[in-house]
C-alpha cells in the first residue's frame, strides 16, 4: 500500500464535533437541538423558484458560465446597499460562505505561530479555519456585555508578538447568544485602533433580532481598522454556500488573490438567484418571519428550562436574537460524559467545550432552539433534565 506523507498542518485539522454530533441525530427517534441549522420552514422556495426561472430565462448563458473572482456585481451593489455604514460595492468580495471568508482571512493574516486572539468560548468553525494556518490562539475574558477590554489590552502583544488580529462575533453569538453591548463596542473598537490590533467582525446572526435591532456594527466604527462578514445562509438558505466579506482596501487585493487560489469564483448561478430574490426588498419582508418564528421557539425552551430545571442548579442564557441558547451544569458533570447518556434518552446537544480555544469549561453546552418544534423542544428539555438528574443521583 502506498504511503502518504502528511503535510505538518493537515495534523492540525481535526473533524467537526458538531458534524460528528448531527451523525448520531440521525438515529430514528432523536430531537437534535445541537446543529445550529436554520429552520427549513424559513427556506422561501416560491420565491427561489421564480428567480430561478427569470435567471435562466434571461440571463441563463451567462448564470452558468465562469465569472468574476470577486462577485456579481449587482449582489454586490446590493450588498453595499443594506449596510449600516457607507460601503464601496468594491470592498465586498462575495465567497463561497461565510466559513470561506474564514478560510481566506486565515491564510492571508496568519503565520506559523502568529498570535490570534477569540472570544471566550468562540465558533467552534472559526478556531478550525484558523488552525491548519499553525497560530497561537488566545482566548480573551468575556462576560456578558462581551470581551473584557482590559484583558484584551494585557493579550494583545507587542511587536513580533502583536496580535494579527481579534476575531469576535458581536450579535447573538455562536455559542453563547450573547451581544456585545454598544459601550463595551466603542471601547473595544477605541481600543484596537490605539493598539493597531485590527478586528475580524463576523455577523451571520445579526438580522436575527428577537425585539430590539443590535447596536452598530464595529466596521460601522472604524471601516478602515475591521474586517467584516456575512451570511445569506441564515435569512434565506444554507444550501446557497453564500456569503460575503467586506474589506478595507489595502487589505481587499490579497483575500482576492487568496480566492482566486481557491475556488475561481463563488456559483455564479447561486449569486443572480439571490440577486434576483432580493429585488424588491425581499428581505424586509421575509426576515420579520423568521425572527417571529425563532422568538417563539426561544421563548419555549427557557419556558421549558425554567419549569425542567427546578432545583437543579443549572444557568441558562436569555438571548435576544439568534440561534442559540447556552447552558451551565452543576459542579462535577462534564457535559461531553453527558452527552451520551443524553443520546439514550433521545436527545442531543453540542458539548461547550468545542468551543474554547482553551481552558475549557467543561460544564457548558450549546442548544439551538429553531429546528425542533414547541412539542419536541419540551420533550426534549425534559429529557435533559432527568438525565442530568441521573448524573446527580450517581454523584451523589
Amino acid at each position: 500500500m502506498t504511503q502518504w506523507t502528511l503535510a505538518a498542518r493537515a495534523e492540525k485539522m481535526n473533524p467537526s464535533v458538531i458534524r460528528e454530533i448531527l451523525k448520531v441525530t440521525e438515529k430514528p427517534g432523536i430531537i437534535s437541538l445541537a446543529g445550529g441549522l436554520p429552520s427549513p420552514k424559513t427556506f422561501p422556495i416560491d420565491a427561489f423558484a421564480q428567480a430561478c426561472a427569470d435567471v435562466l430565462n434571461n440571463n441563463g448563458a451567462a448564470a452558468l458560465q465562469y465569472a468574476a473572482s470577486e462577485g456579481y456585481g449587482p449582489l454586490r451593489q446590493a450588498i453595499a446597499d443594506m449596510l449600516p455604514w457607507e460601503v464601496d460595492p468594491d470592498q465586498v468580495l462575495i465567497t463561497t460562505g461565510s466559513q470561506q471568508a474564514l478560510d481566506l482571512i486565515g491564510k492571508v493574516l496568519i503565520d506559523n505561530g502568529s498570535r490570534i486572539l477569540v472570544e471566550t468560548p468562540t465558533y467552534l468553525g472559526a478556531l478550525q479555519a484558523f488552525s491548519p494556518m499553525e497560530p497561537t490562539v488566545v482566548s480573551v475574558d468575556s462576560d456578558e456585555e462581551g470581551p473584557v477590554v482590559e484583558d484584551f489590552v494585557r493579550k494583545a502583544g507587542t511587536g513580533a508578538e502583536r496580535a494579527r488580529f481579534m476575531y469576535l462575533l458581536p450579535n447573538f453569538q455562536n455559542p453563547t447568544g450573547r451581544t456585545m453591548t454598544d459601550a463595551r463596542r466603542q471601547a473595544l473598537v477605541d481600543k484596537a485602533a490605539e493598539l493597531n490590533i485590527p478586528l475580524v467582525e463576523d455577523n451571520p446572526y445579526g438580522d436575527l433580532w428577537f425585539d430590539q435591532a443590535p447596536p452598530k456594527p464595529l466596521t460601522a466604527r472604524n471601516p478602515d481598522g475591521v474586517l467584516y462578514m456575512g451570511s445569506f445562509s441564515k435569512v434565506l438558505a444554507p444550501g446557497l454556500r453564500l456569503g460575503y466579506v467586506v474589506a478595507p482596501k489595502n487589505i481587499y487585493p490579497k483575500l482576492l488573490q487568496a480566492k482566486q487560489a481557491a475556488d475561481l469564483h463563488t456559483p455564479s448561478f447561486n449569486q443572480r438567484m439571490v440577486a434576483e430574490v432580493m429585488k424588491g426588498g425581499f428581505l424586509d419582508t421575509h426576515v420579520p418571519k423568521i425572527r417571529a418564528l425563532y422568538k417563539q421557539q426561544c421563548e419555549a425552551m427557557i419556558a421549558a428550562l425554567q419549569k425542567e430545571m427546578a432545583g437543579l442548579d443549572v444557568q441558562w442564557s436569555h438571548p435576544a436574537g439568534g440561534m442559540f441558547l447556552w447552558l451551565r451544569l452543576p459542579e462535577g458533570i462534564d457535559s461531553i460524559a453527558l452527552l451520551p447518556k443524553a443520546v439514550e434518552r433521545n436527545v442531543a446537544f453540542v458539548p461547550g467545550s468545542a468551543f474554547y480555544a482553551d481552558h475549557a469549561d467543561a460544564r457548558t453546552l450549546r442548544l439551538s432552539y429553531v429546528t425542533a418544534s414547541e412539542q419536541d423542544i419540551a420533550t426534549a428539555i425534559a429529557a435533559l433534565a432527568a438525565t442530568i438528574r441521573e448524573a446527580l443521583g450517581h454523584q451523589g
